[in-house]
C-alpha cells in the first residue's frame, strides 16, 4: 500500500548543475516572456509555443507514430529494444487548454516511455476556444474508452499529465468514475492546473512560465461561460473519493503551487492514497528538461517508480 504523504524534495546543488538551472531559468523566462503573453492572438501563441517545445530534448530511441484511439488523434511515443511493453499511459499535455500537443510534449512522453518501459498515447484533444469545455473532457474519456475497447486492462493503464493535462487527467477520471468504468492503475499530475477560478494563487515574483493574465485568458477561453468551479473543470472541487492512487509533483517557484497543494489536501481528506513532491527552486513543468537538468531527471524516475509501486 502507498501511504499518502507529502514529501519536500532536496535539489541537486552541484556547480554543473547550478550552471544549467540558472541558464534554462534565463532561457525559459525570455522565451515565456514571448509566449505566455495576454493578449497575443491564439495561432501566435501556439506558434510561438512550438518553437520554445523545440528547445526540450525527447530521449535517443524513442519512436513517435501518429495514430487514432478512441477516434481521438494523437501518437504512440515508444522507447526502441524495450520489447512488448505491458504498461499503456495515456498523456494529457499541458497548454492551458488552448494550446499544446503530442508533439510538443515529447520530451515527457518520451521519457515516460523510456523510464517506465510503457506504450505512451499522448492524445491530441480538442483546444478552446474552438472546442470549450467539457470537449477536452469528452476526448480524454473516449481516448481511455478506445483503449479499453482494444483490450488493454485497466490495471495497465497509467493516466498523465501537465499543467492544464494534469487538471485534465484528474477530470477525467472523474467522468470514467461517473460511467461506471474501470479505473486506471494509477494517476500522475505534473504541476497541475486544478482551480479555473484561480481563487488562491502563489507569489508571481518566482514563476517565469506562466502570468496571470494569461491564465485568465486561458480559463475564460475553455469554459466560455461555464462555472469555473464545476467539479470537471476545476476538480479541486470534486468529490475524489475512490480514485486511483496519485502522484503529483510541483516546483515551489510556481504560481500554480497551490494548487498541488489544495490537490493533495482534498485527496488525503477523501481517502485517496497520494503523495505530493516540491522541489525547490523548480518551476511550472520542469520535467520537460529531462536529459539536461537534474532535478528533471529525478522527478521522472520518482514518477516511474510510483508506477511500479501502484
Amino acid at each position: 500500500m502507498i501511504p499518502s504523504e507529502r514529501v519536500q524534495m532536496t535539489a541537486d546543488e552541484s556547480l554543473g548543475q547550478r550552471i544549467i538551472a540558472g541558464v534554462l531559468r534565463s532561457t525559459v523566462r525570455l522565451m515565456a516572456g514571448r509566449t505566455f503573453r495576454a493578449g497575443l492572438p491564439i495561432e501566435e501563441h501556439r506558434r510561438r509555443l512550438r518553437q520554445v517545445t523545440r528547445l526540450t530534448l525527447p530521449p535517443r530511441g524513442c519512436e513517435f507514430t501518429p495514430a487514432t484511439c478512441g477516434g481521438v488523434r494523437g501518437e504512440w511515443g515508444l522507447a526502441r529494444g524495450r520489447g512488448q511493453a505491458s504498461l499503456t499511459i495515456l498523456y494529457l499535455h499541458g497548454g492551458g487548454y488552448v494550446s499544446g500537443s503530442a508533439v510538443t510534449h515529447r520530451a515527457v512522453t518520451g521519457h515516460l516511455a523510456a523510464r517506465c518501459g510503457a506504450r505512451v498515447f499522448a492524445a491530441d484533444y480538442r483546444l478552446a476556444p474552438e472546442s470549450p469545455f467539457p470537449a477536452a473532457v469528452d476526448d480524454a474519456t473516449a481516448t481511455y474508452r478506445g483503449l479499453l475497447a482494444e483490450g488493454v486492462s485497466a490495471s495497465d493503464i497509467v493516466i498523465a499529465g501537465d499543467s492544464a493535462g494534469g487538471g485534465l487527467s484528474m477530470a477525467t477520471v472523474l467522468r470514467l468514475r461517473e460511467l461506471g468504468q474501470p479505473l486506471p492503475r494509477a494517476l500522475v499530475v505534473l504541476s497541475p492546473w486544478t482551480d479555473l477560478s484561480l481563487g488562491r494563487l502563489a507569489a508571481e515574483a518566482a514563476e517565469i512560465l506562466l502570468t496571470v493574465p494569461w491564465l485568465h485568458e486561458g480559463a475564460n477561453a475553455y469554459l466560455a461561460g461555464a462555472d469555473a468551479r464545476h467539479p470537471l473543470a476545476s476538480p479541486v472541487y470534486a468529490d475524489l473519493h475512490d480514485l486511483p492512487p496519485t502522484l503529483i509533483q510541483v516546483g515551489s517557484d510556481e504560481v500554480l503551487l497551490e494548487d498541488s497543494r489544495r490537490l493533495f489536501a482534498r485527496m488525503r481528506e477523501c481517502g485517496v492514497r497520494a503523495r505530493l513532491e516540491e522541489y525547490p527552486r523548480r518551476w511550472h513543468v520542469f520535467q520537460v528538461h529531462a536529459g539536461v537538468l537534474a532535478d528533471a531527471d529525478r522527478a521522472l524516475e520518482a514518477a516511474a517508480q510510483f508506477i511500479r509501486s501502484a
